[in-house]
């Protein structure tokens, strides 16, 4: 098949190498001109494990191809996905013109003659397949032949090409047998189970797959604050709410809250959602509350056992949303930092694939930028773990109690054993244990 992925993001990339590597044609686009030129030179400006392999292998074999012409990409193939940002507004709605503006791109270089199906990638408030269509046909002139189908992501950041190439289901969301029979080839390859729907439906399913797991995750946080009031153990609970197979183990962590750059988005956007179609989801606003509470209740611990943060040296080990990303959007680790500094304290901060990333969007500016995880906790009255990242459960405790100021250690992430760490010597507080 051929291929055409328009924004070369997270999403665009992972789709654009995976489709590659299984055989297909793709053209990636992207408006920006200095990102194409890096993918052409083979400089890949995400880190995700595998995906780097992938790019390199395919651009090698000639399947994957980039440019900056949307033209060049939606003459030269079959099927074009929309991958651009849906950034979230004040409100919590999505902004969609990033999407409107491909859709009226694409118009104006479709030609007669020329099928084409055009997928929305995109996370997108149902109904706006609709719109696509709508502004296509507005301002096409020439009444090219096209159809608009939904085709939602599912990846997790950290293990996304392991989620594209053997994912869990595939949905299609389409009323034309065309554009399914097309889809249907696309993903052949991929050995998985396809649910075929309307567009509306496939476009909900997103938001209400993503809702529903960080209602999990504050579900769990709201039972970590009782275990933490009774003296039961968190991790025992969970272990056996997610032994019956009909709620599962995953997503059961408690923690400091879910963050990133797909839960708290879609949640505030599936709110807003429901309240434009006059069913409010209020079960969601709790969600929300619950996530925002978790951080401060944590600051809160804290603030108790050091009492005065103003001046004190804090140690952070963790900046990105979850580990095996260098992503740091929405991070609530970098909104522990930001917590910390704001009161006062002198924080030092370490992460193994996030640092980058947040010195260029300034997202720690006032925190010493460490060389290791002994190194930001060295003279530290305090170590908060923010991010689980494997790397920090294999740092040796003597050599930790020998670099600290003070044995104290936040786990926000229950990443560490309890009698581990208290039998180092360690004073040690988490999230739900005791």
């Amino acid at each position: 098949m051929k291929i055409c992925i328009i924004g070369s993001g997270y999403v665009g990339l992972v789709s654009g190498a995976c489709f590659a590597d299984v055989g297909h044609n793709v053209i990636c686009v992207d408006n920006n001109a200095k990102k194409v030129e890096q993918l052409v030179q083979g400089k890949v400006p995400i880190y995700e494990p595998g995906l780097e392999e992938l790019i390199h292998r395919n651009v090698a074999a000639h399947r994957l191809h980039f440019t900056t012409s949307t033209e060049e990409g939606v003459d030269k193939s079959d099927v074009v996905f929309i991958a651009v940002p849906t950034p979230p507004q004040p409100d919590g709605s999505v902004d969609l013109s990033y999407i409107e503006k491909v859709a009226r791109e694409i118009s104006v270089v479709l030609k007669p003659g020329q099928y084409r199906v055009i997928v929305d990638k995109s996370t997108v408030p149902v109904k706006t397949g609709e719109k696509v269509a709508d502004t296509i046909r507005r301002y096409n002139k020439t009444g090219a032949d096209f159809d608009v189908v939904s085709n939602p992501e599912f990846l997790r950041e950290g293990c996304a090409v392991a989620d594209l190439m053997k994912p869990d289901r595939i949905v299609i969301g389409s009323n034309s047998e065309r554009a399914i029979a097309l889809m249907q080839k696309i993903y052949e390859p991929f050995m998985s189970p396809v649910l075929v729907t309307d567009i509306n439906s496939a476009e909900l399913i997103k938001h209400a797959a993503n809702s529903f797991l960080a209602l999990k995750i504050s579900y769990i946080n709201a039972v970590a604050r009782i275990c933490e009031a009774s003296g039961a153990d968190v991790e025992k609970v969970a272990d056996g709410i997610g032994s019956d197979r009909r709620i599962g183990r995953n997503f059961l962590n408690a923690g400091i809250g879910y963050g990133g750059s797909c839960f708290p988005k879609d949640i505030a956007a599936f709110i807003a959602i429901s309240e434009d179609l006059g069913v409010p989801f209020t079960l969601l606003k709790e969600v929300e509350k619950i996530n925002r509470t978790q951080r401060e209740r944590f600051i809160a611990k804290i603030r108790e056992s050091l009492w005065v943060l103003k001046d004190k040296k804090i140690a952070v080990w963790g900046l990105t949303f979850k580990p095996d990303t260098d992503d740091v959007r929405s991070s609530v680790a970098i909104d522990v930092v930001r917590d910390l500094l704001a009161e006062g304290a002198q924080v030092s901060v370490y992460d193994p694939k996030g640092m980058e990333k947040a010195v260029e969007f300034k997202l720690v500016d006032g925190a010493r930028l460490a060389k290791s995880p002994l190194d930001a906790a060295e003279g530290a009255e305090a170590l908060i773990v923010a991010t689980e990242w494997k790397e920090f459960t294999t740092v040796d405790l003597s050599d930790l109690m020998k670099v600290m100021h003070t044995p104290l250690i936040f786990d926000g992430r229950n990443i560490m054993d309890p009698n581990t760490v208290r039998a180092a010597g360690f004073k040690y507080t988490s999230i739900g244990r005791s």
